[in-house]
């Protein structure tokens, strides 16, 4: 990415956190609490995703049959049924449909993929969106920001002074009562003009041809009643076996989007539909009624869309995104976007998490290039999606096939810091991060000379020019002894036959190389508990490459850890981790970059170093041989994959058994992110990220508390942006 590129980005950035940034953070924090508090109410919530995901998977490897299924059924009731190639094909089908006529359309993302509206409008047709947010945005002629919620990122008072502005209404609207009665009666009297009505399918069942649509609105029943000829669009992966594989995602997909139990609306369509449509007339009890026509004069037509999706479903890596159901769940857990939205976190029509295997898939990689790094593979959202898609995974997949495809060979061996499979043409900024193991490493060598060189003005401005480094981005200082160095030196304090259990503490980079002391601490500690601590040289987890797209480097790194840690599995001995994220590496990531007997040894053998220390005591280590918090206030910050793996407990318990008084965050991320927040491109997002939880430890009740984090990212942002230095809980343990 060039100078200009980075800038460009950064300014962009700045744009919509300043312009759309608060609707958007205000918005999605309600759904997101929703979620939680909803969810928390489904006592088969996990047996639920569980069950849709099943049968998602079985759809989309029974697809060809499943629309063959649903083509007989509709064609049985009098529909028609058009299997679209791509946009193109889609819209000549439709035009030919509507032929003209007025249309009234309810809100369908896969509309907006093909975009339907502009080649009907090309043909001379009227197009209305019900949808109120839809239609806020038709006046507006913006696109959606959001997959659930198109307009989340207006205001009311903007909407007032858009529809004061075009439609000059006999009094200003303001009030959020008076713009939805102004809408409703405005697209009123559209619905009762039109011939044609248009609609998405949240699910589309092979059996019956039954779609499901899912609404708060109650606006796509309008649209098929209100009308004489259905045109109902969606992609061919909405296609499910039966009338009953409904039901998980009736109770899911309202919880996991919007928060809500159930949707206002949920609406079973069996085509043609034995429902009367409404006449010319002005209503029910009107003069000029007319007798309702019969559901016999109707016409239907499905449009199923390819667009890529059975390519996508032949692609191991991104045919998870298939078995998506558009709850926008990703979206609303992610921090990146819950502070700038989907007009920055989106493509071409997509946005979220998810939205980079969507916008790969049916309208390329470059178009998904623009945000893919958005996503920091934080696995915040790997919980919340109802049907348990890897979203972080399909994001690292294709950002690492947007960096071959910048060299345009995926076998070019080169060599960079360090030699790996990486395409030559790679963006320096993700080899230098991507690499950090080998930077670090050189940095201990050299330090303090090299702490100092890179403090420097000169060479500040040099690395944001050529790397994006953020110049206002405090680096790293590293330590010229490394803790294995240490430890080596050292050596172990507790015999083998004194031993309660024996451990491996995995020295991840930044423990190793950066913040000693917390490695230090963590081996004092366990010796305490009368743990025999062993420190390998182990090297980089993979983490580092990972999140810059480096597969094949990943992958190297995590065979050569599984090297050096085999001794110690083979043994029954544990592993022990400081940092979560790498602790996420091996009971998660290294399932894809592992064999399978390799990663489930280090799984059930790895524990993060609070995690360890809670089953110590729950098992009868002594806890008076750690330190003693005798009432010391502190806020306790948790990191991302640590809540992912459920783990943030464990880290709580054992600091109020040892006598803190803890105050924990609900501010779910830091915004730091590992190299994210140096990105000079990305740098004002990630503060204002932390802002949040900068504002969390600065009230009344926590601006006198120590501050401790579990992360180093989470330890960096909020050393940069509070006066108090963090630490890593260990620390506190720690009797020295």
């Amino acid at each position: 990415m060039s100078v200009d590129d980075r800038r460009r980005k950064a300014e962009r950035i700045r744009r919509l956190l300043d312009t759309e940034g608060d609707s958007v953070h205000e918005n999605t924090r309600v759904f997101n609490e929703g979620r939680y508090e909803s969810t928390a109410a489904l006592e088969d919530y996990e047996e639920l995703k569980d069950e849709a995901r099943a049968i998602k998977e079985d759809a989309i490897e029974r697809l060809p049959e499943l629309l063959d299924r649903v083509t007989e059924a509709v064609e049985a009731d009098g529909g028609s049924v058009y299997l679209a190639d791509d946009a193109d094909d889609a819209n000549r089908y439709i035009e030919e449909v509507v032929d003209g006529r007025s249309v009234v359309k309810s809100k369908s993302m896969t509309s907006e993929e093909i975009e339907v509206n502009d080649a009907l409008e090309a043909g001379g047709a009227d197009v209305w969106e019900t949808d109120l947010a839809e239609f806020v945005l038709q006046v507006a002629d913006e696109a959606p920001s959001h997959i659930v919620a198109p307009a989340i990122h207006k205001s009311r008072e903007e909407i007032a002074d858009l529809f004061n502005e075009v439609f000059e209404p006999d009094e200003p609207l303001e009030t959020a009562e008076e713009l939805t009665r102004f809408a409703r009666e405005y697209l009123g009297e559209r619905i009762l003009d039109a011939e044609v009505g248009m609609t998405g399918a949240n699910f589309v069942t092979a059996d019956t041809g039954t779609l499901a649509l899912v609404t708060s609105e109650g606006n796509a029943r309008k649209c098929v009643q209100a009308t004489d000829t259905h045109v109902a669009v969606a992609g061919v992966e909405k296609v499910i076996p039966n009338v009953e594989d409904l039901r998980p995602f009736v109770e899911l997909i309202g919880r996991s989007g919007t928060g809500q139990d159930l949707t206002s609306y949920l609406s079973l369509f069996t085509p043609p539909g034995d429902s009367p449509t409404f006449g010319d007339g002005a209503g029910a009890g009107s003069d000029d009624e007319r007798p309702l026509e019969s559901g016999d004069d109707r016409e239907f037509h499905l449009v199923l869309i390819d667009n890529g999706r059975m390519a996508m479903r032949e692609d191991d890596d991104l045919r998870e995104t298939l078995y998506c159901i558009r709850c926008s769940a990703c979206a609303n857990s992610c921090a990146n976007f819950q502070h700038v939205g989907g007009h920055a976190f989106g493509g071409e029509t997509y946005s979220g998490g998810i939205a980079t295997g969507w916008e790969a898939g049916v309208h390329g990689e470059e178009s998904a290039a623009e945000f893919n790094d958005l996503c920091t593979g934080c696995s915040r959202c790997v919980n919340q999606c109802p049907v348990k898609i890897d979203i972080p995974w399909i994001n690292t997949v294709v950002r690492d096939r947007i960096n071959r495809g910048a060299e345009g060979d995926f076998d070019f061996l080169v060599e960079g810091l360090t030699p790996d499979a990486e395409p030559g043409g790679l963006d320096p900024q993700k080899r230098l991060f991507g690499n950090f193991d080998t930077l670090a490493r050189l940095g201990s060598t050299f330090a303090p000379l090299s702490n100092w060189v890179a403090r420097t003005d000169p060479a500040r401005s040099l690395m944001e020019r050529t790397l994006g480094v953020d110049a206002r981005r405090e680096l790293p200082a590293f330590e010229r002894e490394s803790l294995v160095e240490w430890f080596e030196d050292r050596g172990a304090r507790v015999a083998p036959d004194e031993a309660r259990r024996t451990a491996a503490l995995y020295p991840d980079a930044y423990t190793n190389y950066v913040r000693t002391e917390r490695g230090k601490a963590a081996v004092r500690v366990l010796e305490a508990l009368d743990v025999r601590v062993e420190v390998p040289a182990a090297g980089e987890s993979g983490r580092a490459p990972l999140s810059q797209g480096m597969v094949a480097t990943a992958r190297s790194n995590a065979e050569a850890v599984y090297e050096a840690l085999s001794p110690v599995v083979a043994a029954g001995h544990d592993v022990v981790v400081i940092e979560p994220s790498d602790l996420a590496m091996f009971r998660r990531e290294y399932d894809r970059l592992l064999p399978e007997d390799e990663h489930a040894a280090l799984r059930e053998d790895s524990y993060e170093v609070m995690e360890y220390v809670h089953g110590l005591l729950a098992n009868g280590a002594d806890a008076d041989a750690l330190a003693a918090g005798d009432g010391e206030r502190i806020a306790y910050h948790s990191h991302c994959q640590q809540r992912t793996l459920g783990l943030e407990p464990h880290t709580v318990s054992v600091l109020e058994e040892r006598g803190f008084d803890v105050a924990t965050s609900d501010v779910e991320c830091c915004g730091m992110a590992g190299s994210f927040g140096y990105k000079s491109e990305y740098y004002d997002l990630s503060v204002d990220v932390g802002e949040s939880l900068v504002d969390q430890f600065t009230t009344d009740d926590t601006a006198d508390r120590a501050v401790v984090a579990s992360g180093t990212s989470c330890l960096e942002q909020l050393d940069a942006l509070l006066s108090r230095r963090p630490a890593h809980p260990v620390r506190l343990l720690d009797a020295r």
